[in-house]
Formats: structure tokens, C-alpha cells, sequence
């Protein structure tokens, strides 16, 4: 086995490794123990916790000092200090006496664990000026807000978690943070959690060694010691087993690895970065994914959202798709085509959009695609995608699938008809104003005035 470190070089590890991340909000989550849940925010320079009830974050955990622990904020970052308790801090596996600490930190006293867990930064930074950040484009201010938080976080060592649903450029996101690192220069490993068999995850992360299992004819170095030095980015992390998820956090932590079927620990320099279309808060609160590592990977999280909840990206991103198809830069995005674009929902978001504008592209004929001449061919939603919800009384869900129907049907026979009010309100077999009514609800007519959707 490979030399551990000592308790004082582990200390020095962990005060000169790693971002103190100073600057970032949080707040003290306990998140295991008899008070798993309770939290104390910052209102002055620290927090203290222990079983006195003057204290800021007061424990009912009976190994734990009545005065234990203070946690301190300062211009540099949170550092932590044992107040001479009789069982002693633990962080990363070793007794502390005085600490930094990180934004994401886990602190064990006596029975607890809590967590220096950040709040949403996504609310702390301004707007970034910029319209993309890597291979990301959009002048949304939901876009802009996430280029100003990436901005902020990819030059230091932060782990991120990046959400939201398939198809919005979450992989674009991670390499962009990478690549805008002090590790560009190194690797950038990616590992999809959903796309390899639970038999085979652990040796994809962790690496084996020959003979570790049926098939494993010689040594091999996991995603871990593949992007030593450089990033590794986790795609579909919501998808890892549970079983699994220990593992991954004691890696995280302990910051070494061993392989499957080994004995040698290998010590493994990383930045991790994580991505997931799952609500993991949901799925923590169900027991399918556990706090102690949700709490690690959100360090800071970025939430990309759903196209149709940002309509005013589309043309930026119809016209950069549509250049890279071959088309005109100067080509004008507007007119007819334009309001299909608005009226649809995008359930396959921005690589929808994408696969569109390019289909469109290639089947044009003769010379540089132009935009007004698209034949644009949207995706309907699948019926396997209505989601009717048995968890929900047989009215509630019988209410929303109808919602589901009205907003799919009305969508489809909008485009059919080229945004045309008129056109839609024959076909349909709806009085006008009602279909109005009905559009706007749905969120269809967002982004065109009405009068430009009537016939003359």
C-alpha cells in the first residue's frame, strides 16, 4: 500500500490545497445525527455549535461538548476551531484543532456531521454581460445569470454541479468550465453514469486490476487516475447506484483511490464536476441519493433551464446553428419561420433546435441555406412522454393530463398552421377568442404580437 499521510501534512493538504472559497455564502446544515436538518445561517462573524442552548447551532447529540465547536467567516474564507471538546473534530478523517475550510467541507462532532454548505449562488452574482460562455450561447437573463456564476467559478478548484433537463448543454457547460481553468492544459475525462452498467461503474471509476473479475485480463487505470492533474466531469450522476455512492464520496474526501480488486491506494489530483437532469433534492429526500454526497458535489450549482422557459435565446441560437449549417451570418432570423420557432415548446430543448435548424438546412437545395426558406420540421411529444401520475389522486392527475394534452394539441395544430390564429381556430374547431385565451395560457403566443398571427 501506498504511505499515508500524516495527521499534520494532512492538515497542511487541506489549508493549502484547496479554494477557500472566500466570498461564498453558507450556512451550517446538519446533516446526520439526533438534530439531522437543523441549520444555523451566518448573522455575524461565526457560529458556534454544542449542546448549550446559548449556542448558535444547539445539539441534542449527547457526544457532543457544550461548547465544541466555533466556525468562523472572514475576508479569506471559513476556517474551524475546536473549543477543547472532549471528543474531539474530525475533518477528512482526521482530529482538528484549528482548520480551513472549504465551501462543502463535512465536520463530524461526536454522533454529527454537518455540512458548510453554500447557499444559491445563483442569486449573488449580477448578470454577466457576455451572451455565452465556451460553446454556450444565449441573451436570456436566466442564461446570463448562469454565464456570470461559471464565470466566477471555473478558474477556481470548486466543485459544481450542473442541472437541468436533457438536451440544454450541460456537457457544454463542463467542458467550458475546464477549459476556462488553471487545468486546460491537462485532462478533461468524462464518465456517464447512466450509460454504463452497474457491473461495470465501479471498475469506469475506480480502475481494477487483472484478474479483479471475469474479463479483467490485465490492469486498468479508472476515470480517476485518468484525469489526474486535469477535470473529471460525471454526467448523469443522479443515475449512480446507491451502493456506489460511498465510494464516490470517501474518494472525494479522502482524495485517493483504490482500484477494484487492489489493495494500493493511489493519491489523485481532481477537479470534479457533476451533472444531473434528476431534482436530487427529491431524490435525497426518497432515499435514492444520499445527502452527505449531494451536500459534497453542490458546492456551487448551476441550473440551466429548459428552453421554452427562455423563448428569447432562440434566435441567437437559430442563427448560430443555421451558420454553422453553411448558411449567410447576415441572414436575417425573422418573419414567418421565426414565429414557429416562438410557438413551440422544445421538449428536447437546445439540441432540438439544433437537429432542426441543421434537417432544415441540409435539405436545402442550391447555394447557402436562407433562413425565410426553412422547411422546419418539429418533434411532437412522444405518448410516452405525457407522464400520468398514479402518486397523485385520480381528479389532481386526470386535471394535468388534460393540461398535458390541451398545451401538446394546441402546439402541434399552431405549428401545422404557421402561428396563423385564424388558421389554428378553424382547425381545431375553436371559437377565436377562445383560442386566444387558450395560447396565452399555454404560453404560445410568447414572443409575437398577435396581430402579425391573423389572416389579411
Amino acid at each position: 500500500m501506498t504511505d499515508q499521510p500524516s495527521k499534520a501534512s494532512k492538515t497542511e493538504a487541506i489549508d493549502h490545497g484547496r479554494s477557500t472559497g472566500a466570498g461564498s455564502a453558507c450556512k451550517i446544515v446538519v446533516i446526520d445525527g439526533p438534530d439531522a436538518g437543523k441549520e444555523a445561517k451566518f448573522t455575524g462573524d461565526s457560529v458556534s455549535i454544542g449542546t448549550d442552548t446559548a449556542s448558535d447551532l444547539a445539539l441534542r447529540d449527547d457526544t457532543v461538548s457544550r461548547r465544541h465547536l466555533k466556525i468562523t467567516r472572514g475576508k479569506d474564507g471559513y476556517s474551524a476551531q475546536d473549543l477543547g471538546s472532549t471528543n474531539g473534530t474530525t475533518f477528512e478523517g482526521s482530529r482538528i484543532e484549528t482548520c480551513v475550510l472549504p465551501p462543502g467541507a463535512f465536520i463530524t462532532l461526536g454522533r454529527t456531521t454537518v455540512c458548510l454548505q453554500p447557499l444559491d449562488a445563483a442569486r449573488e452574482v449580477r448578470p454577466s454581460k457576455a451572451t455565452r460562455f465556451g460553446l454556450l450561447h444565449g441573451r436570456s437573463l436566466r442564461m446570463r445569470q448562469a454565464f456570470a456564476l461559471l464565470e466566477k467559478v471555473a478558474p477556481t478548484e470548486a466543485t459544481v454541479l450542473i442541472e437541468g433537463p436533457t438536451g440544454v448543454g450541460k456537457d457544454l457547460a463542463a467542458r467550458a468550465i475546464h477549459e476556462a481553468s488553471a487545468r486546460r492544459d491537462k485532462p478533461f475525462v468524462v464518465l456517464d453514469c447512466g450509460a454504463i452498467s452497474r457491473s461495470l461503474i465501479e471498475s469506469e471509476l475506480f480502475g481494477h486490476v487483472r484478474g479483479a473479475f471475469t474479463g479483467a485480463i490485465s490492469d486498468r487505470a479508472g476515470a480517476f487516475e485518468r484525469a489526474q492533474g486535469g477535470t473529471l466531469f460525471l454526467d448523469e450522476i443522479g443515475e449512480l447506484d446507491l451502493d456506489l455512492q460511498p465510494k464516490l464520496l470517501r474518494a472525494l474526501e479522502q482524495r485517493e483511490v483504490r482500484r477494484l480488486g487492489g489493495d494500493a491506494m493511489t493519491r489523485v489530483d481532481v477537479r470534479l464536476l457533476a451533472a444531473t437532469n434528476r431534482d436530487l433534492r427529491t431524490e435525497m429526500d426518497r432515499g435514492a441519493f444520499r445527502q452527505d454526497l449531494y451536500y459534497r458535489l453542490s458546492v456551487v450549482r448551476v441550473v440551466l433551464s429548459p428552453l421554452r422557459e427562455r423563448l428569447e435565446d432562440v434566435p441567437l441560437l437559430a442563427k448560430n446553428f443555421l451558420v454553422a449549417a453553411g448558411g449567410n451570418p447576415d441572414d436575417e432570423i425573422a418573419g414567418p419561420n421565426l414565429d414557429r420557432l416562438m410557438a413551440h415548446r422544445w421538449p428536447g430543448n437546445v439540441r432540438e433546435l439544433r437537429n432542426c435548424i441543421e434537417r432544415a438546412a441540409f435539405m436545402n437545395h442550391g447555394g447557402a441555406p436562407r433562413f425565410a426558406e426553412l422547411d422546419l420540421q418539429m418533434t411532437l411529444p412522444k405518448s410516452s412522454d405525457v407522464g400520468i401520475r398514479t402518486d397523485l389522486p385520480f381528479k389532481e392527475a386526470k386535471d394535468r393530463l388534460l393540461q398535458v394534452f390541451e398545451s401538446a394539441y394546441l402546439s402541434a395544430v399552431f405549428d401545422e398552421c404557421s402561428g396563423n390564429i385564424s388558421r389554428t381556430a378553424r382547425r381545431a374547431g375553436i371559437d377565436r377568442a377562445h383560442l386566444k385565451t387558450l395560447l396565452r395560457k399555454h404560453g404560445l403566443l410568447a414572443g409575437k404580437a398577435e396581430d402579425e398571427t391573423e389572416e389579411t
